[in-house]
């Protein structure tokens, strides 16, 4: 990873943290996305430490809207006129429904349209053979679209909403890696299995307590990254797309996961909200 350069969101926390640091000592130049500037700072700092050779930066801005989007975007193509891997991490869980200023139900903003925007505006920016790492979730397994309702008006609930964002990630990734046949650049997404992380934490009530009881069992953020640092820097992975991975391990997704033509129309649809939240 010598040389190289990583943009990153969700890095303040969690694997994605760990990722950053491990992919900076590794060599790499790591530019990431913050909203919280003391947590910025804090990981700036590490990132020095792992590797005081590189100019890291960051990039402040609160993924749930288009416009905080495409800012965003913009920011990071200007930080990163070359990128070597691109890893969209950001992911949050609501335990209420809300809607952001765009009209979208927040988890489907913040889990699948931050990664559809951001990645939109950095492709220019990607090298040849560059790589995009996505994490997804096996909750996409339990999850269906409703192309007639993406914005969960109709029975919300967080495991729900969260699930289906996942299953977004897997379709956006699989009709990304078709659209980026003959560039030499690959997607792929990943499950990091059940972490003990800040996820969560923003919950209330009953949500909140289920996640403080279940980070007992679940695994380090060490172990967590382990699929993300690997597909974002291993040999072994050089070439390889559309797929998604669990533990190393190119694992066959759910059949709704699979359907081609989900993927052609959620991307058809996550253009019309960016043009109508720019209109």
């Amino acid at each position: 990873m010598r040389n190289k350069t990583v943009v990153i969101t969700g890095a303040t926390n969690g694997i994605g943290l760990v990722a950053a640091e491990t992919l900076a000592a590794e060599g790499a130049r790591i530019v990431f996305v913050a909203r919280d500037p003391a947590r910025a700072r804090d990981l700036s700092a590490r990132l020095l430490r792992a590797n005081p050779d590189a100019a890291h930066d960051w990039v402040q801005a609160d993924l749930s809207t288009v416009s905080a989007m495409t800012a965003a975007g913009a920011a990071l193509a200007a930080k990163a006129p070359r990128i070597d891997v691109l890893v969209n991490n950001a992911g949050a869980i609501f335990d209420r429904r809300e809607v952001t200023v765009d009209g979208l139900e927040k988890t489907f903003a913040v889990n699948h349209m931050a990664y559809f925007v951001l990645t939109e505006a950095l492709r220019p920016n990607l090298t040849a053979g560059a790589r995009i790492v996505s994490t997804a979730s096996t909750a996409h397994a339990y999850a269906s679209l409703d192309f007639d309702d993406l914005q969960t008006e109709k029975g919300y609930s967080a495991f729900g909403a969260y699930g289906r964002s996942k299953l977004c990630n897997i379709l956006w990734t699989r009709e990304l890696a078709r659209r980026l046949q003959g560039t030499g650049v690959t997607a792929n997404c990943l499950h990091p299995g059940g972490v003990n992380t800040g996820f969560g934490d923003n919950a209330k009530g009953a949500l909140r307590l289920l996640f403080g009881l279940g980070k007992r069992f679940m695994l380090t953020p060490a172990q967590g990254a382990d699929t993300l640092i690997w597909l974002a820097s291993a040999p072994d992975v050089a070439g390889k797309t559309g797929g998604y991975w669990a533990k190393r391990t190119l694992t066959q997704p759910s059949a709704a996961a699979r359907d081609g033509e989900a993927g052609r129309r959620l991307w058809d649809a996550s253009e019309a909200i960016v043009a109508a939240a720019r209109a």
